[in-house]
């Protein structure tokens, strides 16, 4: 049986897990808890999460891209937090794809990212004159669909799947 396209193109991922998850990088959970059909689940809720989160970061390019081809001024700020969110996203389906595997250090910094983006998203959208209305609405949506990330990654039963990793576990 022939490697598929993402087997032979593991030894990439790992360096990028390396770069990613640090020393502890190669540290995996146990695999009867993680295909537990809830824990399953939970990785598909998250999946649907970020792939609603995708899809308000391109919504956001296309809105500034309209104005923009209308005539309508697009501020650097408007410009800037669109490529942003695109790449946190892309960032966060590698952690998502990473920990549904088992590697501890993708749930951890999906966890992580997740408890961070919302309050940086919405102090960004607090500053008076930043953003305009509508990208203000999206920084909220954005927030609030990653608090669901969040909540998801900090449930009883993925903690549990996920116990805290110690240096020199398997």
């Amino acid at each position: 049986m022939t490697a598929g396209p993402l087997e032979r193109l593991e030894p990439f991922f790992r360096r990028v897990d390396r770069l990613a998850g640090g020393r502890n990088s190669a540290l995996r959970v146990d695999e009867e808890p993680l295909r537990h059909p809830r824990t399953r689940r939970t990785f598909v809720a998250i999946a649907w999460l970020l792939v609603l989160e995708l899809a308000i970061g391109i919504a956001a390019v296309v809105i500034a891209l309209v104005l923009a081809a209308h005539g309508t001024p697009v501020q650097w700020s408007v410009w800037l937090r669109t490529v942003v969110v695109l790449g946190m996203t892309a960032t966060l389906f590698y952690f998502a794809w990473r920990a549904s595997l088992g590697y501890y250090w993708g749930y951890s910094r999906l966890r992580l990212f997740s408890k961070i983006f919302p309050v940086i998203t919405l102090v960004l959208a607090a500053i008076p004159g930043l953003y305009p209305l509508w990208m203000v609405t999206e920084q909220i949506v954005f927030s609030l669909v990653m608090i669901g990330v969040a909540d998801y990654l900090d449930s009883d039963h993925m903690r549990s799947v996920f116990p805290r990793a110690r240096s020199g576990s398997r």
